[in-house]
């Protein structure tokens, strides 16, 4: 374990070294990462700046849930993302065998080296909105935070699930630029409060894809709007990022060289 803690540490002083020197790249690109969070709940600022609004939510819950969703994006952008374009990349090109010669796992080795500082405008972003938000809302308590922090991280899981069965449906399935679209469509339904959504969706978005956790139920503890049961709901986050991991290395097993 302590190994394997040193090679992470090492692949993250890699990255920080590469920012450091592409600064202008690095920069650059956060800012407009970080323009564009800006302009994340201008859907939400037009609904209600027209005077209507989503049913049971204030401005600046709906903006606390949007934050939430912005931090998860953020910290799986910066540590497990890169998995997708680091497999897609090397599918195409049929050298994937490279890091099946590496002596460690394939999928902790792109865990490793896919690290990256791009998505620190978004993590950026995602707490200057956070800080609005409980600025405005409150936090109901102490053991709020702690359901909170369960309930984040069961968020990080389920996009760290999305980011997984991504890369391993790039295994055969090599011409998908819009892949990333669909998922990207499915995360939408854990932007917005799921009440405003039909019951179907709302299960759907709880017990099988549960994009409902990367944002909504981390506001809702947070607001005081959770009952206990509620922690039960992060079992199929879980098994949604275990899902991912058993993808990724069945696909693995079936990956036979150019093109998958």
């Amino acid at each position: 374990m302590k190994r394997f803690f040193k090679i992470y540490k090492e692949c993250i002083h890699a990255s920080v070294t590469s920012a450091a020197a592409y600064r202008a790249d690095f920069i650059l690109s956060n800012i407009i990462t970080l323009l564009y969070n800006i302009l994340l709940p201008l859907v939400t600022i037009l609904i209600y700046g027209a005077g209507r609004s989503f049913p049971g939510w204030g401005f600046y819950e709906v903006l606390l849930i949007q934050s939430i969703f912005t931090l998860s994006n953020g910290f799986t952008s910066m540590t497990v993302s890169g998995i997708l374009y680091m497999t897609m990349g090397r599918v195409k090109s049929g050298d994937y065998e490279i890091i099946l010669l590496k002596p460690m796992d394939p999928l902790l080795y792109l865990v490793f080296t896919s690290f990256s500082l791009s998505s620190l405008g978004l993590i950026i972003g995602g707490i200057a909105l956070f800080t609005v938000a409980v600025v405005h809302t409150g936090i109901a308590g102490f053991l709020q935070v702690l359901e909170f922090i369960v309930l984040f991280l069961s968020g990080t899981a389920v996009m760290s699930g999305l980011w997984l069965l991504m890369a391993a449906l790039s295994f055969q399935w090599v011409g998908n630029s819009r892949l990333s679209e669909i998922f990207d469509s499915l995360q939408e339904f854990g932007k917005y409060p799921l009440g405003i959504f039909p019951k179907i969706v709302q299960g759907l978005a709880t017990f099988l894809i549960p994009v409902g956790m990367i944002g909504f139920y981390p506001a809702s503890a947070l607001l005081g709007r959770t009952e206990p049961v509620i922690l039960w709901f992060i079992i199929p986050a879980i098994l949604f990022l275990l899902l991912g991991i058993f993808l990724y290395h069945y696909m693995i097993r079936l990956y036979k060289g150019v093109g998958g």
